[in-house]
């Protein structure tokens, strides 16, 4: 296997969202240091293994600063970039951002440098070269959520298949995300309305879940959900699920509240009441 073009490999840029969560802190209720390194480390695994479609380890990491804390109920964002490459060697660059539900208030917590190391294997390893690294094209503004994740032998049944309620447990997250940054406030799940599999997602293979707000009401959201499943060496990529959620924002006593004034017009439903 030679030197491939840059042009034939997947966007790998990688972002991974998630929720932070009590069991994820310690005593303060801020993120444990560990935890948000392991999450890093995953992120730079993924962004790696898009970038050189071969298997990676992780070598080394450094300039790991913890700057500012993530809390309980923080969405926190992890966000890695490929930025020198070698023969088999990846430095690839990840920062981790904490952002506030309400008032969308946004901090550095951390950044760190990972060091990849590609061991292909198989047929051509020995001529195995990762292709050659090229800027990225700075990406359009979108307002969907995408999040990545890998598929780990916990979250599979005994054929080596994701369980159904892992799936929608994450595309519900998505959706949560979608939901409460357009809203400005905490939102909760009020109904899915139907959630369609198309096929199955193997143990190893990269999942992501996009959702975008597709209407709005005076204080519901409806979520439009799609999960999609990815070959972690081929980029081989296929539509696995889609899901309609709808989510109602609330105030802090858990009553419905309205939704902020300024909603992207396009939308907004005339004469949608709401929840």
């Amino acid at each position: 296997m030679t030197r491939r073009d840059a042009t034939d490999r997947y966007e790998s840029t990688t972002r991974l969202i998630d929720i932070v969560f009590p069991g994820d802190t310690n005593h303060h209720g801020t993120l444990f240091g560990g935890t948000g390194l392991a999450l890093m480390d995953r992120v730079a695994f993924i962004a790696a293994t898009r970038f050189g479609r071969t298997p990676f380890v992780t070598a080394s990491c450094e300039r790991i600063d913890f700057r500012q804390p993530a809390r309980v109920g923080h969405i926190i964002e992890f966000t890695a970039r490929p930025v020198k490459a070698g023969r088999r060697s990846l430095t690839v660059e990840v920062d981790m951002v904490a952002e506030t539900i309400i008032g969308h208030q946004r901090h550095i917590c951390t950044r760190g440098i990972f060091h990849m190391v590609a061991i292909p294997q198989g047929e051509g390893a020995a001529h195995y070269a990762l292709p050659e690294l090229v800027p990225e094209e700075a990406p359009e503004r979108n307002d969907a959520v995408a999040m990545v994740e890998i598929v780990f032998p916990d979250q599979a049944n005994g054929a080596g298949r994701m369980f159904g309620g892992e799936a929608i447990a994450y595309m519900t997250k998505a959706a949560f995300v979608a939901a409460s940054r357009y809203a400005g406030r905490l939102v909760v799940l009020a109904s899915s309305e139907r959630i369609d599999f198309a096929r199955s997602i193997g143990i190893g293979e990269i999942v992501e879940a996009r959702a975008r707000v597709s209407r709005v009401g005076r204080s519901s959201l409806s979520i439009e959900t799609k999960l999609w499943s990815e070959h972690l060496l081929t980029g081989e990529r296929h539509i696995t699920a889609t899901g309609h959620f709808t989510m109602v924002a609330v105030d802090k006593d858990h009553r419905p509240a309205p939704i902020r004034d300024n909603a992207p017009a396009e939308v907004v439903s005339p004469g949608e009441g709401g929840a």
